[in-house]
């Protein structure tokens, strides 16, 4: 594959060109492009590796750039660093024209020079000439360049440690004096018997003793002592608390009911109280929310939610950094906060008045004095006394009237949608109840009592017609049917339904001889007319008559009819 990145910028032709070169390579029909050495390029290496970085491309295809450059160790030294502080043979007696005019050496000039700034210099003195120093040419890599330890003598590490031996034994010593010095008689003698010990030791091995040793010694001091639990710690004079005393109960075995306060292994911390049913002044371990909101946990947040906020508004408190400033502060914020409270208080009280209620007696002298006395826990469960009684609504519950023995809304009336009381089943609101008398007659005024009327007949009953007609008067059971009113498949009757259009004529003549001067039907067409159920009939001799406006064949009368 030939490198993207040509000398100089393709021309159009030259990148089409270019690119429908790579595409023949990647067919197949193309030879691939051959490398330095050679040998021939994969076509379907991606651009981003195939392509050489331009302070590496010398417009030819290649992927060396893509391998492990082997680098000449064999004339570079990875140890090789300069020789520190040689000098080349015995330093001049006078001075030289082109030295160094401070120290008279061939090698630097007067900029350069490490040695002390003399007041007159070699060159006005000619005293104390220094030796030329020795010039070396190091050549490293790239790794010898960049490591910090190179040239590092390892000798030179020795004056650390003796300085640092010298310090922790210095102060050893003082600690075994103050120790001696200030604790118990028994502890003293257990001290300067493994003083002793240590003494012997020291004289077998020189290097004998070192901070491990020491912490155990002090573990064993710790044991003689009969301090359980606890570290001495000789230098800053006090107590250490371990992490926990072994003889403590743990908090996840005070209850062993899983469905307890949880406890999280990972921080050892419970923060409910595992027994919830014991107060928790009472209880060994009450939770780590008991400890966080008792003593001066609280005063602490508050002084912390206070930096916070004023630091948000441009001040500088910090309370880690300043405490004494902070806890100032706060305290001044809250007695200005508190002034301000009485200002405003007398000021509102000035102008609008009622000072008068803010001195009557407390609420609970003007209800009278009891001796109901609650305690209640953390949980809200009553430790102690009586639970106080709920507090009742303002309106009135369970009030009947009128001989009711149910509240209005207790019963609903499916068929009519309405609702009633359950007693009477009674449907209008403050009626008097008339108990089982009102649901018999509610039951015999509804459409179940008219069907149950026939036990004879399992079919509904038939109504015949107010005005005349030739139809029988046997009810017709497709009106009672689900797919009533054109819903379905309906079969119609054809007797029925010719009858059904002579009836339909007759009506419409009879409403237009009815109507008067005005256009409005008369109230005697209103009157004497009976109801019955519609039958299909009836209702597609309607359609078939009824005048749609909207037909502008509506108007069309047919002369021959």
């Amino acid at each position: 594959m030939a490198s993207s990145s040509a000398v100089g910028k393709l021309s159009r032709e030259e990148f089409r060109r270019q690119k429908d070169l790579d595409a023949a390579r990647k067919a197949g029909t193309a030879p691939a492009a051959l490398d330095e050495e050679g040998k021939p390029i994969n076509p379907h290496i991606p651009q981003y590796i195939s392509q050489v970085p331009w302070y590496l491309d010398t417009g030819a295809p290649t992927l060396k750039h893509q391998r492990r450059q082997d680098e000449d160790r064999s004339a570079t030294n990875i140890d090789a660093w300069y020789d520190r502080g040689a000098k080349a043979g015995p330093a001049a007696k006078k001075y030289r024209k082109g030295a160094c005019e401070n120290c008279g050496a061939m090698t630097h000039n007067k900029r350069d020079c490490l040695e002390r700034p003399r007041k007159k210099g070699a060159k006005f003195t000619n005293k104390d000439i220094q030796a030329d120093e020795v010039v070396q040419e190091v050549s490293v890599g790239y790794a010898a360049k960049r490591d910090r330890w190179n040239g590092y003598d390892v000798a030179d590490h020795k004056q650390v440690y003796e300085e640092y031996a010298a310090i922790e034994a210095a102060r050893q010593k003082l600690r075994e004096e103050e120790i001696d010095n200030q604790t118990t008689t028994d502890l003293a003698a257990v001290r300067r018997v493994a003083k002793a010990g240590k003494t012997e030791n020291q004289q077998g091995d020189p290097d004998f003793g070192s901070s491990d040793e020491e912490d155990g010694d002090e573990d064993k001091y710790a044991d003689a002592a009969d301090a359980v639990g606890q570290k001495l710690d000789a230098k800053t004079r006090i107590t250490v608390r371990n992490l926990r005393i072994r003889e403590d109960t743990a908090k996840y075995l005070v209850n062993l009911d899983p469905s307890s306060a949880y406890y999280d292994p990972k921080t050892r911390s419970m923060r409910d109280a595992p027994l919830q049913n014991v107060p928790a002044e009472d209880a060994k371990f009450a939770g780590d929310n008991f400890l966080r909101y008792s003593g001066d946990a609280p005063d602490v947040q508050q002084l912390q939610l206070f930096a916070w906020q004023a630091a948000a508004r441009g001040n500088d408190v910090h309370l880690n950094a300043n405490p004494t400033q902070g806890e100032l502060l706060h305290s001044e914020f809250k007695k200005r906060k508190e002034e301000l409270k009485e200002t405003s208080k007398v000021s509102i009280l000035a102008k609008y008045g009622g000072e008068e209620y803010l001195q009557a007696a407390p609420q609970e002298l003007r209800q009278g004095q009891t001796e109901n006395y609650v305690e209640y826990s953390r949980t809200g469960q009553v430790i102690k006394g009586r639970e106080r009684a709920k507090a009742r609504s303002k309106y009135p519950e369970d009030v009947l009237v009128n001989n009711h023995t149910s509240v209005w809304g207790s019963w609903y009336d499916a068929a009519a949608g309405t609702w009633g009381y359950a007693c009477c089943h009674s449907t209008l609101h403050i009626s008097y109840c008339s108990g089982q008398a009102g649901i018999a007659a509610a039951k015999g005024s509804s459409a179940q009592s008219l069907l149950s009327s026939h036990p004879e007949s399992n079919d509904p009953p038939s109504f015949i017609p107010d005005r005349p007609t030739d139809r029988p008067t046997e009810m017709i059971q497709q009106n009672y049917d689900k797919k009533r009113m054109g819903e379905g498949d309906i079969k119609l009757d054809k007797d029925r339904l010719m009858q059904a259009m002579k009836d339909e004529k007759k009506r419409k003549k009879g409403d237009d001889d009815d109507r008067d001067g005005s256009g409005k039907k008369s109230k005697s067409s209103w009157e004497g007319g009976g109801s019955h159920d519609v039958t299909e009939e009836e209702l597609e001799a309607y359609r078939m008559h009824r005048r749609i406006t909207e037909d502008p064949m509506a108007g069309y009368v047919d002369a021959e009819d």
